[in-house]
């Protein structure tokens, strides 16, 4: 019992539910005033008809002694034994002439000269001035021609009145309380606890779509009602189930999107590299850079053209990507910047598009470490490669060109100095120019080879890279 009526005060702390009480109560209590009203006046009224009905019974008691011919004084004493009674405080009798005939008691307030017309009426007139009710009669209809003018007591109307209002309000109450509280248990089942776990719902939905559940307790999902509240829990259920769809078909579409973006961005590093790529995703059309001083390596696979002859063009592919894969992996192991293969012939570049100060140093440990990448791979395949590998250090132009299949390439004269350094090396050696020479001397065992004849460049003096040089 008392967790239901803590259940009702509960609907209370709902601002709809103290509004629906208020204006039932209020439409209660306004209702019960409209009839209050004439129910006021009726009650007047009838206390005022009490007392003239006892004023009439003096009146026909006055006409039957008038016409028993009573003496005047035996009549004036029977007419002050009535006016001892409490309600009756006074009479006067008129003939129609205006000639007194009686006079006893407390006058009224009434007049003859108020009284128009007494032909037509009996009672003639009522005045109700404060605690007195005075009356005024014609007997001329009951065959006496006389005007009785009777003052009665009415101080007992207005106490009954205030007791009939308060009886009356105190019911009002009582059935305003009892129709707003039985209306409040009707709404708070049918409409407003509805409500309010409606609104828990939807307070709950941010939660349930940030989490992406699927399968959410709510209560407008667990309720199955035929009326208008009914259509709205299955118009949120509705709602719900395609907001949480198209999230759902909105992140899946996120996701391939953001897959597909990785695919292309891993595409774009492996042809550019990152700081170039990012710049041509922001819109920049003309990339080109100027590089005072970078190490270029070129390096070719000897004897793999005549290899290539011998076994089929899948075997080719596969054993050349074996051997760039290596490659690839030392380039990004020394933080270097491979530039493009040309069939069997590796480029590789250091100091760009980030500068760095050793970048001679990277590209001769790059260098060695490819002359071992090639000797594992012959103990591996059982075959006989070497390879030739030319550097040079010198200032370039990088940048990129054209619209399709595009690349990240290097012009200048450090290039096409460190192609011939490849083209005019010894296989299973490095060379390197004096340029490169001057920045490894001093970490690095070389060989000089002296002057060679360089095609588009003359005589030059190179240097043969053999190996790192022992800490002393």
């Amino acid at each position: 019992m008392s967790s239901q009526i803590l259940k009702f005060f509960d609907l209370f702390k709902a601002r709809l539910s103290r509004n629906i009480a208020l204006c039932t109560f209020a439409s209660i209590v306004v209702i019960e005033a409209i009839i209050l009203v004439p129910s006021y006046y009726n009650e007047k009224r009838e206390l005022l008809n009490d007392i003239e009905d006892l004023s009439e019974a003096v009146i026909n008691s006055t006409v039957r002694w008038h016409q028993q011919k009573m003496s005047k004084d035996k009549f004036v004493h029977k007419l002050e034994n009535i006016i001892s009674q409490p309600l009756i405080k006074g009479v006067i009798i008129y003939r129609p002439d205006g000639q007194v005939l009686v006079m006893s008691g407390e006058l009224p307030k009434i007049k003859l000269s108020d009284i128009k017309n007494t032909e037509n009426c009996q009672l003639c007139i009522r005045r109700l001035v404060n605690e007195n009710y005075d009356v005024a009669w014609s007997t001329r209809q009951q065959g006496v021609e006389q005007i009785i003018i009777i003052r009665h007591d009415a101080s007992e109307v207005q106490p009954k009145l205030y007791k009939f209002i308060l009886s009356i309000a105190g019911l009002v109450l009582i059935i305003s309380g009892f129709v707003t509280g039985t209306t409040m248990i009707v709404l708070g089942a049918t409409v407003i606890a509805p409500i309010l776990r409606l609104r828990d719902d939807l307070m709950a939905v941010g939660e349930a779509l940030k989490n992406n559940d699927q399968h959410p307790n709510f209560y407008a999902m667990s309720v199955k009602r035929k009326d208008e509240l009914g259509e709205v829990l299955k118009a949120f259920n509705l709602m719900f189930e395609r907001v949480s769809w198209e999230i759902t078909e909105r992140k899946r579409a996120e996701n391939k999107v953001r897959a597909e973006q990785e695919k292309s961005d891993r595409l774009l590093l492996n042809i550019l590299p990152e700081p170039i790529a990012k710049q041509l995703k922001e819109g920049h059309s003309n990339i080109a850079d100027g590089f005072s001083e970078v190490t270029i390596l070129f390096a070719d696979i000897v004897g793999f053209t005549k290899l290539s002859e011998k076994i089929s063009p899948q075997a080719v592919v596969t054993l050349l990507n074996e051997i760039f894969t290596g490659f690839d992996q030392l380039s990004d192991q020394h933080g270097l910047e491979k530039i493009k293969t040309i069939g069997d012939a590796y480029m590789v570049a250091s100091g760009l598009p980030m500068h760095r100060k050793d970048h001679a140093e990277a590209i001769a440990e790059m260098a060695l470490d490819m002359q071992q990448e090639v000797i594992r791979f012959n103990v591996k395949n059982q075959a006989n490669l070497s390879i030739r590998i030319g550097i040079n250090t010198g200032p370039v132009v990088a940048g990129v060109i054209g619209t399709k299949k595009f690349i990240y390439d290097l012009w200048g004269d450090a290039v096409n100095t460190a192609s011939r350094m490849e083209s005019h090396g010894i296989p299973g050696c490095i060379q390197v120019t004096e340029s490169t020479y001057k920045h490894l001397q001093d970490q690095y065992q070389f060989q000089e080879r002296g002057k060679i004849q360089v095609k588009g460049k003359g005589e030059m003096i190179t240097y043969l890279l053999m190996a790192r040089k022992l800490p002393k």
